[in-house]
């Protein structure tokens, strides 16, 4: 099994090359191993996403095309949120059916398709419960590039 990180746009070697066991925490049993990444591998991930948003790759892309990459990744999410779910429930101790696949899947699809319809939306700041329990708010304003620690799960 290769171990890479998504860094730039495509699979990378991490340059400290270890791993990390990921336990299930509802079992203690070992589910998954990632990639460590050092210190030098988040310095190269945050050059490199400040390059991509500074440079326009993104930035720079037209409202319609924002707004297709978003609606893109909430259809590939849908499309196999039975396994994402499960993986999550692994990675997390939460119940499959009710929390995992029932609720945080069905969130992160339906928050990916409202952001996809207001990238199209070009004017102004909006609020509200466009999900019922949910309130969602948003306003131009980039920001540039944010750090995440995001579950890894094997290539």
């Amino acid at each position: 099994m290769e171990y890479k990180l998504w860094i730039d746009g495509k699979w990378v070697d991490s340059k400290g090359g270890g791993k990390i066991s990921v336990e299930n925490p509802a079992t203690g049993k070992k589910f998954a191993e990632v990639v460590d990444a050092s210190p030098e591998d988040v310095n190269f991930a945050v050059e490199t996403a400040k390059n991509a948003f500074y440079d326009g790759r993104w930035s720079r892309l037209a409202p319609a095309e924002r707004s297709k990459a978003l609606r893109k990744l909430a259809d590939l999410l849908e499309k196999n949120a039975a396994e994402f779910a499960r993986l999550e429930s692994e990675n997390t101790g939460k119940p499959y059916k009710f929390v995992s696949l029932g609720a945080d899947l069905l969130f992160s699809i339906d928050n990916l398709r409202f952001f996809a319809g207001a990238a199209r939306d070009t004017h102004g700041n909006h609020a509200g419960e466009f999900m019922p329990g949910y309130t969602s708010m948003y306003r131009r304003e980039p920001v540039g590039v944010v750090g995440q620690i995001a579950p890894g799960t094997p290539l």
